[in-house]
């Protein structure tokens, strides 16, 4: 999700939950996404993926990207649409997660523990590396409007 506040664009980005991330920031934000089901529409999933992690019903248009792969070999297949909402609002469905490991005690974590809008250069600095082609993309695609 991207809007544009006094003409700068801006990027919707979240931080990850549950222990692992709690101390990273820059480079630990991303763009709202998750797993692709078996025999499910990219676009479909997105939708659903984004819904269950901010709480919002995402709505189009929407604007393809191109796909990038992470590090870990992970596909990310990503569109952009223009919207708003209230970081502060955001509420994420959860995950239980062993720990401390092998503790033998599980635990409920959110997927999502903070969000925020982002300037392009700001956003660059808090996003996966791996994922800074889709901004740019996005700013591409934004500057070929009339």
């Amino acid at each position: 999700m991207y809007r544009v506040r006094d003409g700068e664009l801006e990027l919707f980005l979240v931080h990850p939950g549950g222990p692992f991330w709690k101390h990273k920031d820059a480079g630990a934000w991303t763009i709202p996404k998750g797993e692709l089901a078996e025999g499910e529409d990219p676009l479909a999933a997105a939708k659903r993926e984004f819904a269950e992690e901010i709480g919002l019903e995402p709505q189009g248009p929407f604007a393809k990207l191109t796909p990038i792969k992470q590090k870990g070999g992970k596909v990310v297949w990503a569109w952009a649409f223009k919207g708003d909402c209230d970081p502060s609002l955001v509420r994420s469905n959860s995950f239980r997660l062993e720990w401390p490991p092998r503790s033998g005690r599980f635990a409920e974590f959110p997927e999502v523990d903070q969000s925020a809008f982002f300037r392009l250069e700001a956003a660059k600095e808090k996003l996966n590396p791996a994922q800074i082609p889709l901004l740019e993309e996005l700013r591409h695609q934004l500057a070929q409007r009339p």
